[in-house]
């Protein structure tokens, strides 16, 4: 009966919650999502509502006009309508054989529609359009498609007259993520980074005495051996590299100027190339996976999102040979973790997948020892990766590439034809998809993700684990990383809807979006954050950290987590010390034996949910205001990606201990999938939800609980489906759309 019960009030304030939840007129605070990388060029991208199917021509050495012309005509047929790039033999250049794509219906560059010339009322009064037409029926228009393919036209020949004149042409709508000029990754610079980076100091500090501050100078052993803190600027210009390693904030210091020397480096050529062509999108981003310790690789991607927003799109690369042996092979997951961080870094913003694979590859790539980084690609995996783009809310892609390059390096690899130059069933499938995106170009372009859980991403604190590693602990950088990969991977394996959110977006008022937050291995925790959690929680929020946590604040300087700290508010203990299990002493939790971080931790005002085996407390919850904080003394997002994603993981199981159960509460997700991943996207008209089959062919049973619809339909075929009932292909994946 007590069971009973509590199965009752569980269901009774899920519905409450549901209910109350579509009640309110933003719950989600779409709005101010919306809003935050906002700019006339990206209210321009939702009033075009672009949705490029890209791909790149590699020109074969006999291909002459006849046989160009055949290429855009099948990409045509086939559903695809862009060409992410262009590459010719000679005496062909990319000018002609972008003509002649135009002529055929492609656009010859990636953003497709994105760079159209702006409709407005005055345009369509001169075209003699109504203006009470639909967009998809405007841009259908003969009027319509022979302005904007005029617009293209002059486009093209305003390029040729450039390279005719021998004149330099801004960069070409694209971006690098990272560039050497000031030193290579991690902590070098040379010489011209040195130097710059003493004026950065300058520009970001204005005095010694805050620059002493900040690099710990007034902590024993942190300072220079029988000179001790820097006395002025030429002190600091001559000798700052006497600075001992063992302080980490100048090595932060040494990321964060690299990054901002980046940001200007990509405004500057943003800049430029918005001032050859104003109309013209610009792309960003780069090819860096981020399941690589991107704050170490001196990148900030947030940034670059940031730097893009008045001037165009944001993209990651997305190539199984070159990201996915970070996460030891497994890719069907993590195509959606690292689309979805790369959309949830551009909020608002455009956001594509504009450098992403189209076929098998076995050569290229990242190779470790052993040559095993090679994949299997075919209909079911690229059905796989564009569901996970569109799902994590992508608007369009760019395929590496349409056919396969003809001799070297990358030969015969990544393409959508076959080796022959054949269409595949790949070629076809993803064709079709780029048909759907047509279709309800609209819808996608309004949906946006309802997430239940925020996971927290910090540059500041993934820089303070690249500091931490020196020659002989290289591995802390990527704990961050393998951290957000096992929280990830946690709530997609139960369907719980989450986002990425870094500290800007809760700066920004973001916070209420999220019934949940989760900081996974959040070494640093900057101090201006504290009072915004505090704020969170008081308010309603849930709020969860696992270890290892709470160690320094932003500079790298011990984390104030005794009495009466801001954290001792929050998590209602202190948090006493770090503690090892599994190498010099095992240590429990429910019987099962753990391994890594633990800790020894005070309650104050918290409850112990969990104890170890040893009595002390493993697992703690604070009730403050409204809310709830939860002290997980688990690295639980370390051990998920341990368990799940390395050979280190075999034999671990048993000793698993469950920790999704302390993150929800009494919170559930809105709906659920047996035998198959579910990702959902929200738009007024009708939700899309995204089915990624990771085995042989299944029958998924989408339950949408209290989330009613009036049909069910496969968005591709049109197909009417039983929810209950959806016939999913082995290795594959389905687009269902669900009618309001």
């Amino acid at each position: 009966m007590k069971n009973l019960k509590q199965v009752l009030f569980l269901f009774l304030l899920a519905t409450v919650c549901a209910i109350s939840a579509h009640a309110q007129p933003d719950p989600f605070l779409h709005k101010l999502y919306d809003s935050l990388h906002d700019s006339p060029m990206q209210q321009k991208f939702r009033r075009l509502a672009p949705m490029p199917a890209g791909v790149v021509y590699v020109q074969q050495p006999d291909e002459g006009e006849t046989e160009i012309r055949e290429h855009f005509r099948t990409m045509k047929r086939l559903g695809f309508n862009a060409l992410k790039q262009i590459l010719t033999v000679p005496p062909w250049t990319e000018q002609q054989v972008g003509l002649l794509a135009l002529e055929e219906g492609i656009v010859p560059w990636w953003y497709g529609e994105g760079g159209y010339a702006e409709i407005d009322d005055t345009l369509l009064v001169r075209l003699k359009i109504s203006r009470s037409l639909p967009l998809a029926e405007v841009l259908a228009h003969p009027a319509m498609v022979a302005h904007q393919r005029e617009v293209l036209k002059k486009r093209i020949e305003k390029i040729q007259n450039q390279n005719n004149a021998s004149q330099p042409i801004p960069m070409a709508a694209t971006s690098r993520a990272f560039d050497p000029e000031i030193g290579k990754r991690g902590d070098d610079l040379n010489e011209k980074g040195e130097f710059l980076f003493v004026e950065w100091l300058k520009s970001r500090y204005g005095t010694v005495e805050k620059l002493n501050y900040a690099w710990n100078q007034h902590h024993a052993g942190l300072f220079r051996p029988d000179l001790g803190p820097f006395k002025n600027w030429d002190d600091v210009a001559n000798n700052w590299k006497d600075t001992p390693r063992r302080e980490y904030n100048h090595v932060k210091d040494i990321y964060r100027f690299k990054v901002d020397h980046n940001y200007r480096r990509i405004l500057n050529s943003a800049a430029q190339f918005n001032a050859f062509d104003p109309a013209a999108p610009y792309r960003g981003g780069g090819e860096l996976a981020v399941f690589h310790p991107i704050a170490w690789y001196n990148v900030d991607m947030e940034g670059i999102a940031r730097s893009l927003t008045d001037y165009g799109s944001f993209y990651p690369s997305m190539h199984f040979s070159w990201h996915y042996n970070l996460t030891e092979g497994e890719v069907c997951k993590s195509l959606y973790m690292q689309a979805s961080l790369m959309n949830d870094f551009n909020k608002g913003g455009w956001t594509g997948g504009w450098e992403s694979t189209g076929g098998p590859q076995q050569m290229d790539g990242e190779k470790d020892p052993g040559h095993d980084n090679a994949y299997y690609a075919g209909e079911g995996e690229i059905i796989q990766l564009y569901l996970s783009q569109l799902a994590a809310g992508f608007k369009g892609f760019g395929v590496w590439s349409w056919n396969a390059r003809s001799a070297g390096k990358e030969e015969g690899e990544y393409a959508l034809l076959d080796r022959s130059g054949q269409v595949t069933d790949r070629a076809e499938a993803l064709g079709k998809i780029g048909q759907a995106m047509q279709k309800y170009r609209i819808e996608l372009w309004q949906a946006h993700k309802e997430p239940l859980v925020g996971v927290l991403y910090d540059w500041e604190n993934e820089a303070t684990w690249g500091a931490t590693s020196t020659p002989g602990d290289d591995d802390f950088k990527l704990q961050p990383v393998r951290a957000r990969i096992g929280i990830s991977n946690a709530l997609m394996e139960a369907n719980v809807p989450y986002e990425y959110v870094t500290p800007d977006n809760l700066k920004k008022g973001l916070s209420g979006r999220y019934k949940m937050l989760y900081l996974p291995a959040m070494l640093s925790i900057r101090l201006e954050l504290l009072p915004l959690l505090h704020q969170y929680v008081e308010q309603g929020g849930r709020l969860v950290m696992d270890l290892p946590s709470a160690r320094f604040d932003e500079n790298t300087a011990h984390l104030p987590v005794g009495k009466g700290s801001v954290f001792e508010q929050i998590f209602g203990c202190t948090l006493d010390d770090f503690q090892y299990a599994g190498t010099n002493r095992p240590q429990f939790m429910d019987g099962r034996a753990l391994y890594g971080y633990t800790m020894d931790a005070t309650p104050t005002t918290a409850k112990v949910l969990a104890k170890y085996d040893n009595g002390q407390p493993a697992i703690l919850e604070n009730s403050l205001g409204k809310g709830q904080a939860v002290l997980l003394g688990l690295q639980s997002s370390i051990n998920d990606f341990t368990q799940n994603f390395t050979k280190k993981g075999e034999g671990r199981q048993a000793g698993r201990v469950p920790f999704l159960p302390y993150v929800l509460g009494n919170y559930q997700s809105p709906y659920a999938c047996a035998n198959a991943l579910a990702y959902r996207l929200a738009s007024p008209a009708a939700d899309h939800y995204f089915l990624i089959n990771q085995g042989p062919a299944t029958t998924a049973s989408l339950n949408t609980k209290f989330m009613k619809y009036r049909q069910f339909t496969d968005a591709v075929t049109g197909e009417v489906l039983n929810a209950s009932k959806i016939p999913v292909d082995g290795f594959g994946g389905r687009w269902v759309r669900a009618v309001r």
